[in-house]
Formats: C-alpha cells, sequence, structure tokens
C-alpha cells in the first residue's frame, strides 16, 4: 500500500507519516508512507492524507504553489483514492474559507469555515474534548466509544453540523463537527496525529477503510 501524505508546507507532515506507519505495522499492512509535493508520486498512490495547520487561506495558497499538486490530488481522489484530511486539511473540503478573506475550497462538502462562536470560552479552541457520534455510523469510527476523547486547536469550524456528512461532533460553547466523510472522502476537524490511541484507531481504520 502507498500512501502520499501531501507536503505543501503545512501541517505535521512527520507525526502523521509516523502515525500511519505506526498504525499500519499493527494492522500488519505493508505499507510505504511519503510524504511528498511530486505529482507522479501522488497520482501512484493508494490512498492520500492531507494534514493541514494555520490559516485555511496560506493552506490554500501553499496548494496551488506547488505546480501540478492540486491537480494531481484532485485526479487520485476523483478515480476513487480514499482521502483523509486533517484540520485545516478537512476544512479544506468545505465551500470555503472566511478567515482573513473569502478562500474557495475543494467544494466536497457544503459549508463554509466559518470562526467559532464559543461564548463565554476562549479560542482557539485547544485540548482534549470528547467525541459525539453515533456506534457504527462509519467505518473510520469502529473501535471507538461515544466519549472517546481527541486533541483540537483550531478557532475556526464548519458552520453546517447536519449529518450526513458530519459524522461525529464535540462541544465547545455547542456543537461542532469534529469528522466529515462523503464518499471515499474524510476528514477530522482535531489532530489524529496528536491523539493517542484514538487517532492511531482512526488511523488503522482509514488504512483498512474501503469506501463503496
Amino acid at each position: 500500500m502507498r500512501i502520499a501524505v501531501i507536503d505543501y508546507g503545512s501541517g505535521n507532515l512527520a507525526s502523521a507519516a509516523r502515525g500511519l506507519e505506526l498504525a499500519a505495522t499493527r494492522l500488519g499492512i505493508a505499507a510505504i508512507v511519503a510524504i511528498t509535493d511530486r505529482p507522479d508520486e501522488i497520482a501512484a498512490a493508494d490512498r492520500i492524507v492531507l494534514p493541514g495547520q494555520g490559516a485555511f487561506a496560506d493552506c490554500a495558497a501553499g496548494l496551488a504553489a506547488r505546480p501540478g499538486l492540486a491537480d494531481s490530488m484532485h485526479r487520485r481522489v476523483d478515480a476513487g483514492a480514499p482521502f483523509l484530511g486533517i484540520c485545516v486539511g478537512m476544512q479544506l473540503m468545505a465551500a470555503r474559507g472566511l478567515e482573513h478573506r473569502i478562500t474557495p475550497g475543494f467544494g466536497w462538502i457544503a459549508g463554509d469555515i466559518a470562526p467559532m462562536r464559543a461564548e463565554g470560552l476562549r479560542l482557539p479552541h485547544m485540548g482534549w474534548n470528547e467525541l459525539h457520534f453515533t456506534p457504527g455510523a462509519h467505518p473510520l469510527l469502529d473501535g471507538l466509544n461515544p466519549g472517546d476523547h481527541a486533541y483540537f486547536v483550531h478557532s475556526y469550524a464548519l458552520d453546517r453540523i447536519a449529518s450526513p456528512p458530519v459524522i461525529a461532533t464535540t462541544d465547545y460553547g455547542g456543537p461542532v463537527a469534529a469528522m466529515v466523510a462523503t464518499g471515499n472522502r474524510a476528514g477530522t476537524q482535531f489532530h489524529v496525529e496528536k491523539s493517542q490511541e484514538v487517532g492511531l484507531t482512526i488511523l488503522g481504520n482509514f488504512l483498512r477503510w474501503s469506501p463503496a
């Protein structure tokens, strides 16, 4: 299995790659995890992971600045390769980002990435928080229990939490989209690579995931 971790100058690339390698080893999956910005490697990948941190607009600009990178990623995902976006990588799946300015996203899920409303609470939303979901709702949640904790760092979030495509939420001054999935595309608002056993479980599920 060839896994491409997209390198566009943002995100915890090495941590995400190590998490994927560990999850593969635990499951006995022979995997090659490559941190790459090469369109040919992305085109040959069996699975694609897009980490992200920082501002939506900066991450979108970083993708656009690498010749052929975004096009090769979109073509491979359109052809059926499972995709996992992490933090801003998930946010880029939305229609638009509203951080600093209006920035187009991939348009894979409806809604904007808008400032969080968490009256009386500090922003960014930083630290461990519970996941709320219906058991069996999606293969990426297999092996997890409602109330399990994941690690969040963000001040912006998806402004639509209707299900689907939201498959898990958390609460921070109200419900917040924590995981989304549509077709072969999925994302986590939290950092799976920092979420210890919960994160490794999700990464393992992603490696075994066979979207219909």
